[in-house]
């Protein structure tokens, strides 16, 4: 059992200034943390940043389903730090033309993110699903 009371600040020693400075501090580096960032909605690791947005083939967003019929709305990335890739590179189904896909995971957490798009002539970038992301 945890005695919440234990870790109270004594009414005759709390400093009402010191308490706002704290939950200020605290609230406008969690607004600026995660601003500068996208991050894995599920783990909240730190997947790219929103300077890394490209448009491909048009646009930055696409909508498309694969061959089960499930709909994913993705945002495209030049580059990404915080993913992992399972299995090899197909380009059975593709989305793009001319590129081959691979699965994209959070490192941390395993969260289908996306997948990694290249093509052979070494271009690459990430179609990540715009729902698994937090982008603010």
């Amino acid at each position: 059992m945890i005695l919440s009371y234990l870790f109270r600040v004594p009414p005759e020693k709390q400093n009402i200034e010191m308490i706002e400075s704290f939950v200020e501090d605290e609230t406008e580096e969690d607004i600026l943390d995660s601003e500068a960032y996208v991050r894995c909605r599920q783990c909240l690791n730190i997947i790219t940043h929103p300077a890394e947005r490209i448009t491909v083939q048009g646009s930055h967003q696409h909508t498309f389903a694969n061959p089960h019929g499930i709909v994913f709305e993705i945002g495209c990335f030049r580059t990404v730090k915080g993913c992992g890739y399972v299995g090899p590179s197909s380009d059975e189904f593709g989305w793009f033309a001319g590129y081959r896909w691979r699965i994209a995971v959070c490192s941390r957490c395993l969260m289908h993110l996306g997948w990694l798009f290249d093509s052979p002539d070494a271009d690459s970038f990430h179609g990540l699903i715009l729902d698994r992301i937090l982008t603010r």
